[in-house]
């Protein structure tokens, strides 16, 4: 956040990761870099290149050199800003992930759980899809994810490093659950399994009369058992993906916060990031960057921008809320179900105001408290893949706020939309070349003084990052 208020209100999904400005990343500060300043590593730019791709004046496109370095034949452009910031603010980052199952079953949280694998190919053939079909496999994912700078580029690059490890550790939490088709994440890990030698109409009689056990009792009283409206709520495994993504939000604005006091990280920033996942696409986004869908020529818009203007009314309640009022008799997370004194010390499904998936924590003594409601934050989009036909002109669009401040959705939808129809299919350089076109509707052409676009408006004149992934690699991957 730019301030402990944003950081407070908005926490991980609401806004910029955190923020404060101690100077611009290259100096500004005697403590040592965490990350040193860089163009994304896919680009695979050279120092000298690097230099020149910072150029005010002629503000040069930058692409992918070589489109092996991205799955899927993914399309990447960027240019840097008019001369708001001497370096480019935005950063991104595309991987292949693998996440494997813990060692042992308990791993430790400094362990990344992962490896990363990349397609020798530029439509990622060769890659094996995204597949948990039992216990002893690993899940595989892709990750793609834009960050933008304020007051400085050193948080988006901190975070371009680390937010997928952040959500690789949450989904390994929950990764034997998601490898399991079908199951329903259980309530309590380690609880007693449903016996499945019930009839369906005698199991339901069961877990209503758990449900209604004892529904007298005060709520505050740690022995008391669960009230009578409190029924048990079904988890998706979906749900779980998405709380694990949102976890792995906040852990990465909680790092950024901390690290400030040990390294020179500059500024706070925005992300935006897509996780493809057992045949889902999941976005995130904590700020202004922009991703929409173009699926046979209609635009779905698939994030929504937090701004102070769009959350006034959230940022006006959580300002006024004081969290010690409820310490004495409330708990401000949801659960499932009434937590009861034997399930402290087990992990229990929950989620935060800040969430709107669920994750799993260890049951504590406050946890015992009544459980009160008042707001679910932001939501992470989820795109179903399969139930889809997708064409080779359907794509997602990531953008960080240099390309929507100039370009509409239906506007950016249009030009790619015009650009690839003009393309051979076939052709593994289509995604970028339609990266590269569309920075450069957005960004203009120096004219009079100025950058200017079509119809004589301004161009941007911030930072511009594109990500164009084609949704027919994404459907044959999964």
């Amino acid at each position: 956040m730019l301030t402990r208020v944003k950081s407070a209100v908005a926490n991980f999904m609401g806004g910029m990761m955190a923020g404060g400005s101690n100077g611009d990343h290259s100096g500004g500060s005697d403590l040592p870099l965490k990350y040193p300043y860089s163009r994304p590593e896919f680009l695979g730019l050279s120092p000298d290149e690097v230099e020149c791709s910072a150029d005010h004046a002629s503000r040069p496109i930058v692409i992918v050199k070589e489109t092996k370095r991205l799955p899927w034949a993914t399309g990447y452009a960027e240019a840097i800003n008019a001369g708001k910031s001497a370096l480019n603010e935005d950063q991104a980052r595309c991987e292949v992930l693998v996440i494997k199952r813990k060692p042992g079953g308990n791993p430790t949280s400094s362990q990344i759980p992962m490896t990363r694998r990349r397609s020798s190919l530029p439509n990622g053939e060769g890659v094996d899809p995204p597949s948990c079909s039992d216990r002893t496999e690993d899940l595989m994912l892709n990750y793609w994810a834009l960050f933008d700078g304020h007051a400085g580029s050193g948080a988006a690059v901190m975070a371009s490093h680390l937010l997928h490890h952040h959500v690789a550790l949450h989904l390994q939490e929950v990764l034997e659950i998601l490898c399991t088709p079908n199951l329903l994440a259980p309530t309590c890990l380690g609880e007693e399994p449903i016996n499945h030698h019930l009839t369906p109409t005698s199991q339901r009689a069961l877990t209503r009369a758990a449900s209604l056990r004892g529904a007298a009792g005060a709520p505050c009283s740690p022995g008391s058992p669960p009230t009578r409206f409190f029924t048990e709520k079904k988890v998706s495994q979906e749900s779980l993906v998405i709380g694990a993504i949102e976890n792995a939000f906040k852990d990465m604005d909680m790092q950024i916060e901390k690290e400030k006091g040990v390294y020179n990280i500059s500024g706070g920033c925005t992300a935006l990031a897509v996780v493809c996942l057992l045949g889902k696409l999941y976005v995130a986004n904590a700020g202004d960057s922009r991703a929409i869908i173009i699926r046979a020529g209609e635009v779905i818009p698939v994030s929504a921008e937090f701004t102070p203007e769009s959350e006034r009314q959230r940022l006006q309640f959580l300002a006024y809320m004081q969290p010690q009022l409820l310490g004495n008799e409330f708990t401000h997370l949801e659960f499932p179900r009434r937590v009861q004194r034997k399930e402290v010390g087990k992990r229990m499904l929950y989620r935060d105001f800040t969430m709107s998936g669920w994750a799993y924590k260890t049951i504590e003594d406050d946890d015992l408290k009544f459980p009160l409601i008042y707001g679910e934050g932001k939501k992470v989009r989820v795109y179903p893949l399969g139930q889809y036909e997708h064409g080779a002109d359907d794509v997602l669009v990531l953008g960080s706020d240099g390309l929507w401040d100039v370009l509409s959705n239906q506007e950016a939808a249009e030009a790619v939309t015009s650009f690839l129809a003009n393309c051979n299919p076939d052709d593994r350089h289509r995604y970028t070349m339609a990266a590269q076109d569309l920075v450069m509707r957005a960004r203009g052409v120096l004219k009079d003084g100025g950058w200017k676009i079509s119809n004589d408006r301004l161009g941007s004149g911030d930072d511009i990052s594109v990500f164009i992934i084609p949704l027919t690699h994404a459907s044959k991957q999964n």
